[in-house]
This record gives structure tokens, sequence and C-alpha cells, in this order.
């Protein structure tokens, strides 16, 4: 493995917590479906045209799978939560992605439940539900189905990343998931929201960071370091997101409390325990496919949450 590695990636949820300032200063308001769409496709299809690679033989359907996983289900689910539920509750069930991946990789990677991560989880949990979640705050359940769906959505698609393996290079990888999902949610949008009437300049440049920073770039690193460290340890990274979605809040303006700096100190221990805990080796050559049994969730529910306020 390189050295490297776990820092590259964890770039990712890094950029993933600028896309709640970007979409409530930047993008036209009621228009999640969009955003997601033109977040995945046009990403894609720039991928696939930088790499000149097509998948060949079942890697069809199984980036079909992938796409769907990670990206149509994960993003349709994502904004039903997050028009359904405050977004510090969204932001919260969304947190149970690594500790679903764990019981995931049980099944289809044949790794057994390590105690370190399974505390790592629960304090990632806590720490989430400090930093972002309101007291008073008011349960829907269809909005939590929609964000457990959602994050069990993201959590599989993780762990078949794993199982199945990386069979091109990250940017190629991207791209045919990136592609897919978005030629699956393209429908979704147009039928959901129709097409704009018109979009300011301002409202392209933050599609333009979408689609080249926090969709074509961030997914081609996330998935490269899902196969080389594991779906487990990957997943805990994108707990950082929330943490850097306030400290970017914080800098625009909102507030900053003791509970929240409590909440952003404990999701990084979490983030460090599960790096620091020992794992099998992760799988990274492909093996038959296994029927599959989503960071952003809190990035659009808190948008809208700030946007509504």
């Amino acid at each position: 493995m390189n050295i490297k590695t776990p820092w590259i990636t964890v770039l990712v949820p890094m950029v993933w917590g600028t896309t709640y300032a970007v979409t409530s200063e930047f993008l036209p308001p009621g228009r999640p479906l969009l955003a997601a769409t033109l977040r995945a496709l046009p990403a894609g299809l720039a991928l696939l045209a930088m790499t000149r690679t097509l998948p060949k033989g079942r890697w069809w359907w199984r980036s079909a799978v992938l796409g769907a996983l990670n990206f149509t289900v994960f993003f349709a689910m994502l904004f039903t939560a997050a028009y359904r539920l405050p977004g510090g509750v969204a932001a919260t069930v969304g947190a149970v992605q690594p500790l679903l991946v764990m019981l995931l990789a049980t099944v289809a990677l044949s790794e057994r439940i390590v105690g370190r991560k399974v505390l790592a989880g629960l304090l990632g949990l806590v720490g989430v539900a400090l930093l972002v979640l309101d007291g008073g705050a008011s349960l829907d359940g269809v909005g939590v189905l929609a964000a457990l769906v959602g994050a069990g959505s993201m959590a599989t698609g993780s762990t078949l990343v794993q199982r199945w393996g990386k069979p091109t290079s990250g940017l190629a990888f991207a791209g045919w998931q990136l592609t897919a999902g978005g030629l699956l949610l393209a429908p979704i949008a147009l039928l959901g929201e129709g097409v704009p009437s018109s979009l300011t300049g301002r409202n392209i440049a933050g599609y333009v960071y979408l689609t080249t920073i926090g969709g074509a770039l961030a997914y081609a690193i996330w998935f490269r370091g899902i196969a080389l460290l594991g779906a487990q340890r990957a997943t805990f990274l994108s707990l950082l997101s929330p943490v850097v979605a306030t400290i970017v809040g914080f800098t625009l303006g909102d507030s900053l409390t003791p509970r929240q700096l409590l909440g952003g100190a404990t999701v990084i221990i979490s983030v460090a325990v599960a790096q620091l805990a020992r794992t099998p080796a992760p799988a990274t050559h492909i093996q038959p496919f296994v029927a599959p049994t989503v960071l952003d969730a809190q990035s659009s529910a808190r948008t809208l949450t700030r946007s509504a306020s």
C-alpha cells in the first residue's frame, strides 16, 4: 500500500464538506435532483472521453450496479431525507454508514468484526450528533427511512467496490460509475423538476465545481482509496465531511458552540481509532458476483436547513 494513500483519500470528505457552502451560496434553490445529475453525468462523460476506456464483459452490468448504488439510489434517498428531515437528523442517520459497512463486510468480504472499529463507529455517530443535531429536531418516518436506505446503498456500493476490485485506472472506474448513475438520474430529474428556465453565471460556476472537483476528481480518488484501504477504513473518513462543513459554515458566519467543538473532536478520534485498528488485508482482485444486499447525505441536508432558515 502506498503510504500516502490515507492522506490522499482524506481529501475527498474535505471536498464533500465544501459542498454544503457551494450548494447554498451558488446553486439555484429547489433543484436538488438537477444538482445530483449535473454532478454525476457530465463528470462521468468527461472521464470516459479523457481515458477512452469502456467496460468489458461483466463490467458493463457491474458498473451499472455500482453506479445505481453509489449515485442513483444514494442521491435520490439523500434528497428525500433532506426535504423531510432537519439537517442534523439526516446527517446523524447518515453517520451509521461505517457500521453498515462493517456488517456488510462480514458477509461479502468474510471480514470479522473488530471491537475497536465498532467502538470507533459508535464514537463517530455520537460525534456527528453532537456536531450537527439540534435538540429540538423533529422526526419524520419516511425521511428517516430514506436516510437509512441512502446510507445502506452507499455502504453496499463501497463494499462491492472492494469485493469486485478495481479493473482499470481510478479515473476510468469512476467514469463508468458516474456515467451509469447520471444516466439513471437524468430522467428522474427531468420528470421531477424539469429544465430550468435560466441559470446565472454564479449557478454555472457552482455546477462546474461540483462536476469537476466534487465529482470527477473526488470520486476517482475515493474509489482508489476503497480499493487500497478497504471499504471499512475508507468509509470512516467520510465522517470528516460534516466537520469540514461546520468549519466552512463558521467562516461564513455560523456560530460554533462548545458542544460542536466536542463533537468535532469526537469524530476525529473515531476516525483515528478506525485507521489504527488492525483489519484483514482488503481484497483487490476480481471475485464472483454476490447479489448486492451513500458524503454527502449530511451535505444537502444541512444546506437545505441553512437555506430555509
